[in-house]
């Protein structure tokens, strides 16, 4: 079985738990914080992954750097993880987790990159935009600072792309004047 669907599976098992015993965005702040740690942590990340290191060392790593922040439920899932010899796929489970959550909550994700940091206004113009794409209501932007597409933005939401940088219609420029079309073709 693939490592997506059984990352979704345990997924939607705690984010049903966590609905039923009313402690959904705990959960989700755990979740959150989980991958925060894997992300910026590369040997928490590998010692997850690895074959070398045994299940239990795993198991007590995971609950001694999370027992103190994390919801019981978050802990016991974590120690079922253990038990079942899946700590490899833990933030698979994690980032599985966060789009159920998302999807339960009706909430769309949208990522944005522009040549500089965004005002309010802006921000507000991007979530309109996102809300009329999307058809939800609430909209949470990711922005990105990227230099290099020189000026105008990058929106991505879900699926699709709107790219109207400069960079971009820079290179369909290039390669319009590429195509002579007053040159003779052999």
């Amino acid at each position: 079985m693939s490592v997506k669907r059984v990352a979704s599976r345990y997924a939607k098992s705690l984010l049903e738990l966590a609905d039923e015993r009313g402690i959904l965005k705990e959960v989700h702040q755990d979740m959150e914080s989980l991958l925060a740690v894997a992300g910026s942590n590369r040997d928490f990340a590998l010692m997850l992954k690895s074959p070398i290191v045994k299940p239990d060392v795993k198991a007590k790593v995971i609950n001694k750097i999370f027992s103190g922040t994390a919801q019981e439920l978050t802990l016991s899932f974590y120690d079922i993880i253990s038990r079942k010899h899946r700590e490899d796929i833990i933030a698979d489970i994690a980032k599985a987790f966060l789009e159920l959550y998302n999807l339960h909550q009706g909430i769309q994700i949208a990522e944005v990159t522009t040549t500089f940091a965004m005002n309010d206004e802006l921000r507000a113009t991007f979530a309109e935009t996102v809300k009329e794409i999307s058809g939800k209501e609430k909209v949470e932007l990711v922005e990105k600072v990227d230099k290099d597409i020189i000026g105008g933005f990058v929106l991505r939401v879900n699926d699709r792309q709107l790219d109207e940088s400069m960079n971009s219609k820079l290179k369909a420029l290039k390669l319009q004047f590429s195509n002579n079309h007053y040159e003779k073709q052999i």
